[in-house]
């Protein structure tokens, strides 16, 4: 993956964007239309994409959402369509559902209680085979 610096923030340091350009490259060079590939059209073609592609992911999101109701588009909105919908579901990890502190805390809890149990079991067995 090659770092491209895309442009300047407002406290002038330069943004870097970290994207697989060569595989862009192969791709879009793929077409029989295209002979080559300009550096900056690259970066320009890659962002326009990335672009598209979220204001896809926000519509779809918003279209089948609970934020319609309040004409606004809610983490929870994304989320639900990451883990719903086939075409984005490869970011389900990024998206995941949010979940309250206590009930995960509780989740730990049952799943030390069911490791522990598992661990009395196995000894109950292993004690049994001894005898």
């Amino acid at each position: 993956m090659a770092d491209v610096v895309v442009g300047k923030e407002k406290g002038g340091e330069q943004r870097l964007v970290s994207l697989p350009l060569s595989r862009i490259r192969v791709i879009m060079k793929s077409s029989p239309e295209v002979s080559s590939i300009n550096q900056e059209a690259l970066v320009l073609k890659t962002l326009r994409s990335n672009e598209l592609f979220v204001q896809y992911l926000a519509t779809y999101s918003y279209k089948h959402g609970s934020g319609r109701d309040k004409k606004a588009l809610t983490y929870s909105d994304l989320s639900n369509t990451a883990e719903e919908s086939e075409t984005f579901q490869f970011l389900a990890d990024i998206l995941p559902k949010k979940i309250l502190a206590s009930k995960y805390l509780k989740m730990l809890k049952e799943e030390k209680r069911e490791e522990d149990e598992e661990e009395n079991d196995n000894n109950d067995e292993c004690d049994d085979d001894e005898a």
